[in-house]
């Protein structure tokens, strides 16, 4: 029997949910400052606001928890090495969830990721197939010159200053772009590797919500 997936509302709620007891249902909102500085309340925390500090608030407004803002490094050497595990473990399930949160809301489904991905590589692949062809025409002006230089000296001519510097400026144009293409390569392989941890992690968070679907229901 194939498996369902659940909607996309079911998934968010669950990762909202992830680490209370007794949150089953309940709807969590964040109260944290924006870029200006202003405070807001949403029911979705943006990864950004994480390190600045922020309130975890019930449906009713009232203040469940707060977490605070990540410590300066001069705060954070006053701290024993447990607190400042501790510390860093907070902080890093914090940024976790948000970026949970923020991957649910931009994804639906692991094949909306394979087609995100798809539509970041093909941008990169056409870049890349230009600056091929632009080695390759380097590659030919090179050799082009060369050969006219060749055929100067077989005749017994000295090759002009005017030739000598056209086949460097070719040259150094080459070099260029043979970084440029290395670099989109790479580039490739990076995008690449980016969202395959993506894939990993809603994947995973799938499966935990199946896990907690499953056990409820055996309740």
């Amino acid at each position: 029997m194939t498996k369902s997936r659940l909607p996309l509302s079911y998934l968010v709620l669950i990762v909202a949910c992830l680490g209370t007891k007794d949150a089953v249902g309940a709807k969590e909102l964040y109260k944290y400052k924006d870029a200006s500085g202003i405070p807001v309340i949403n029911d979705r925390l943006p990864p950004e606001a994480v390190p600045l500090g922020y309130e975890v608030l019930s449906e009713d407004g009232v203040v469940i928890r707060v977490v605070p803002p990540q410590m300066t490094e001069e705060e954070f050497a006053l701290q024993s090495a447990q607190e400042r595990e501790a510390q860093a473990k907070r902080e890093a399930a914090a940024a976790q969830k948000a970026r949970d949160e923020s991957l649910l809301m931009r994804y639906s489904s692991v094949t909306d990721i394979e087609a995100a991905r798809e539509r970041a590589l093909q941008s990169i692949r056409i870049r890349v197939s230009i600056l091929r062809s632009s080695v390759r025409s380097a590659v030919q002006q090179i050799e082009n010159y060369q050969a006219q230089a060749a055929n100067i000296e077989r005749s017994g001519g000295k090759v002009d200053e005017a030739t000598s510097e056209a086949i460097e400026i070719a040259r150094r144009r080459l070099a260029s772009t043979q970084k440029a293409l290395a670099e989109r390569e790479i580039e490739m392989d990076k995008v690449t590797a980016e969202y395959q941890v993506d894939i990993d992690r809603f994947k995973h968070l799938e499966d935990q919500v199946e896990m907690r679907r499953t056990l409820t229901i055996q309740e």
